[in-house]
């Protein structure tokens, strides 16, 4: 299912939408935790984000495991250890982007109506910002440490 598009390894297609959607959704939900006042106009994308950057993530990490079983099981050397360097981010990535997903949507509920009141509020944002941090590193660190393995050759 993750190995190919059109003929084309799927990773470093699929990659691209976990690196774009998981920032975005590091920025819309600090925005969202900090600025009260934007939250009416921030909250349906912190909805979408918090959905899509955990499933884009998530076929990241399948299509890698494709790609490394089916061209680089045996690579070995500086190769080997770029793409094993790389593949340690996987898993932070998706439990940091599916907890700051999880989090969000919470504080969405939370917000709305003032559910949990003025501290759970508060601490649920507080929440959303530490997980953003976390998953700002780790995409961070997966972009850069793939970008290495290819490049660096």
């Amino acid at each position: 299912m993750f190995d190919e598009v059109l003929g084309l390894p799927a990773h470093p297609l699929v990659v691209h939408f976990a690196v774009v959607l998981t920032p975005l959704l590091v920025a819309v939900a600090v925005a969202y935790a900090l600025v009260p006042r934007w939250r009416a106009a921030t909250g349906w994308a912190v909805v979408l984000l918090s959905l899509a950057a955990p499933a884009a993530v998530f076929a990241a990490w399948q299509s890698g495991q494709s790609l490394k079983a089916a061209r680089f099981a045996t690579a070995e050397g500086e190769l080997g250890r770029r793409i094993g360097d790389h593949e340690t981010y996987a898993v932070p990535l998706l439990l940091s982007v599916a907890g700051l997903g999880l989090v969000s949507l919470v504080l969405v509920h939370a917000a709305r109506g003032d559910r949990f009141g003025k501290a759970g509020t508060l601490a649920l944002s507080g929440l959303a910002v530490a997980l953003a941090a976390v998953a700002g590193y780790y995409v961070f660190r997966s972009g850069d440490s793939g970008a290495r393995a290819v490049w660096e050759l």
